[in-house]
């Protein structure tokens, strides 16, 4: 676990180096050396506790949604389905949907991944999570999100959500990952997006009219659980 000089918090050592690194010139080349080698044992951490996941699912959705919310039990039941077909369940660890979702695939047998991250206020690792690592790096936890996964199921949520919804198309239409859904979960939550995808992006030249089909929805645990097993044989396919 982070120890309080790593932590995030206003003041700590940790967000101070951050601040230092994206504020100003790192002109400093000692300081330099140490923040890479930082990095590089975070990744390689990283890889050392994940690579023998091959089949993995990166489960998305707020930290805010509370257990009686139906969204909280949605997720729980697509995660415990998803784990009695083989599949790793990771997330960021925390309470909300992350929970949800840690909470379906360990109580269904399941592997259940959570990458915590350091944030200015602490976020504690639930409890249902059977194999936890922690980030200080963004960019280290989003990699292992997508190396060890064979697909993205994003659950309402707020702006990390956000980000990590459109990293995965960015990367699904860039061609740097292939058959590799990204699976919306309740559709009504997510049309007034799509119109506006389709609206404001599309019919403005601003994506390609194929780009619209990155994105599928979904609203019940047997059409996430499809998507996701479709995609997955197509992926081993190419191996």
């Amino acid at each position: 676990m982070a120890t309080s000089a790593d932590t995030g918090a206003p003041g700590a050592p940790g967000a101070r180096r951050d601040i230092e690194l994206l504020r100003q010139p790192c002109d400093v080349t000692e300081q330099d050396e140490l923040r890479l080698e930082r990095i590089h044992d975070e990744v390689a951490r990283g890889f050392d506790a994940l690579r023998d996941i091959e089949e993995g699912v990166s489960v998305f959705g707020s930290a805010r949604v509370r257990e009686d919310s139906p969204w909280y039990d949605l997720c729980r039941e697509t995660a415990a389905c998803l784990a009695r077909h083989g599949f790793t369940v990771i997330t960021g660890g925390g309470p909300g949907l992350m929970e949800a979702a840690n909470r379906g695939a360990a109580e269904a047998g399941g592997v259940s991944v959570g990458l915590n991250i350091e944030l200015p206020r602490e976020q504690q690792v639930n409890r249902f999570v059977n194999r936890p690592l922690d980030f200080h790096y963004f960019f280290a936890r989003k990699l292992m999100f997508v190396r060890y996964a064979r697909a993205f199921v994003i659950f309402p949520g707020g702006f990390g959500t956000m980000d990590e919804l459109f990293e995965s198309i960015t990367l699904i239409q860039t061609e740097r990952i292939e058959h590799f859904p990204t699976i919306l979960v309740d559709s009504g939550h997510w049309a007034p997006l799509l119109r506006w995808i389709d609206a404001d992006l599309d019919d403005c030249g601003l994506i390609g009219r194929a780009d619209m089909r990155l994105l599928v929805t979904a609203d019940t645990v047997e059409e996430v659980c499809n998507h996701v097993r479709r995609a997955s044989e197509r992926q081993r396919q190419l191996a």
